[in-house]
């Protein structure tokens, strides 16, 4: 399974619908070139890779370190595929703010008319995905894109979005799989790969879905199934918690068998800032918590999907398992590349020369192939593919990234 992440930065306005016309159009012939040269899934699995979307969102003329760059080139692409998704052989669901969590009603709606018996997997794939990269991976972005995409061999995509209002960023998060895959997302909750590319990286994040994390999350669960051991250590944890600054000692704990005192203290380089500066309301977690331990979830993924159940309320039951039971969740970012940081030298690793030019090659072939565009469109659609990734190769090499133009689509 394929996952990766792009940071923008987060721009107002609208685009011109003479220009979003054109994106259609030249999206349509994209796809559908793709669409006779590889088949449907490679059509998902060029969406799913952060670099191919990247480039084919520029090439349909848009900013490519615009925020609007997502949720304008999937709009595009689902109004592209609109009235030929059983000829091109994929399907888009979902979409921007309210129109995201639409996704269960299309799918369903899908599934009558194609007559497909997986629709419930694809629903709860659909879910998991955008709990994980809200819930789960808490890197500061509030989700407010989702599309879900998938072919009646039930491949898929995600490709979703979140904003950041502090930074004034948006991050923007990609999946892909199959069938199989979403049996095993429901239990690993981290099939990444090296496809992921961004602007920002945070010194510090807390990432639930990390394979070092199974550990927090087994206690978490563990307590869920043993609600007065639970809510006896998050009224120990409101006591004692939010020390004054943190140079002060941070906790002092009884341990729930009363054997020993746990002392956690002392040194801030201990605990990660994200730690250091969490704040709750305790009666809150309490209320939201109740509905949830008398359902007593059979795994992690029963307790991530019950309605009512995001990332403050993970958090303070991680954050349980961590400081009394000393499971520690991960603090790393998942972001292992950057646009803005280095690249040339090697750090965090050379760029990746052989994907950009593999990008350029298939978007390049597509256009020269499709039928349904002039000559000219297909020049200029040529220049565009051949200046834009150089841009984005400049900015990942160190170099400044491009400005933004006064066409960039709002969140």
């Amino acid at each position: 399974m394929r996952r990766g992440v792009v940071d923008f930065t987060l721009d107002t306005g609208k685009v011109p619908p003479w220009l979003f016309q054109r994106m259609v159009r030249l999206g349509r012939s994209i796809l559908w070139a793709l669409r006779q040269e590889f088949g449907p899934a490679e059509i998902l699995k060029r969406l799913a890779d952060p670099v191919w979307f990247q480039s084919f969102g520029t090439v349909l003329a848009f900013d490519w370190n615009a925020s609007g760059l997502t949720t304008t080139t999937m709009g595009a692409v689902k109004q592209a595929v609109n009235g030929i998704e059983g000829e091109l052989g994929i399907f888009v669901c979902g979409g921007k703010g309210k129109t995201s969590r639409k996704v269960p009603q299309e799918l369903l709606n899908w599934s009558y008319r194609l007559g497909l018996n997986f629709q419930p997997t694809l629903e709860t794939t659909s879910r998991l995905t955008a709990k994980i990269d809200s819930s789960l991976v808490q890197d500061g972005f509030t989700l407010y894109h989702h599309n879900f995409l998938f072919d009646t061999q039930g491949n898929w995509a995600v490709i979703q979005q979140g904003m950041n209002l502090k930074i004034q960023r948006a991050r923007r998060y990609h999946w892909y799989g199959s069938l199989a895959d979403s049996q095993k997302l429901k239990s690993h909750f981290s099939l990444q790969s090296k496809n992921i590319i961004s602007q920002v990286r945070f010194r510090s994040i807390v990432d639930l879905a990390a394979p070092t994390s199974q550990n927090n999350r087994r206690i978490s669960l563990a307590l869920v199934h043993h609600p007065k051991n639970l809510f006896k250590d998050l009224n120990l944890l409101e006591r004692h918690w939010q020390p004054k600054n943190k140079t002060d000692q941070l906790l002092l704990f009884e341990s729930p068998q009363k054997e020993k005192l746990l002392i956690l203290a002392g040194n801030q380089n201990d605990f990660s800032p994200t730690l250091l500066q969490e704040k709750f309301n305790f009666d809150d977690v309490r209320r939201r918590l109740r509905p949830l331990v008398e359902k007593q979830p059979s795994c992690f993924f029963d307790l991530l999907i019950q309605p009512g159940i995001g990332g403050k309320t993970l958090r303070a039951i991680s954050l349980v398992a961590e400081l009394i039971y000393g499971a520690k969740p991960s603090y790393t970012d998942p972001v292992r590349y950057s646009f803005a940081h280095g690249g040339k030298d090697g750090v965090p690793y050379p760029i990746d020369t052989f994907t950009y030019n593999r990008t350029i090659g298939i978007i390049e072939k597509a256009i020269k192939t499709s039928r349904s565009l002039s000559l000219q469109e297909k020049d200029q659609a040529l220049k565009r593919l051949l200046e834009r990734p150089t841009k984005i190769q400049a900015a990942a090499a160190g170099g400044r990234s491009a400005p933004s133009s006064s066409n960039s689509a709002g969140r």
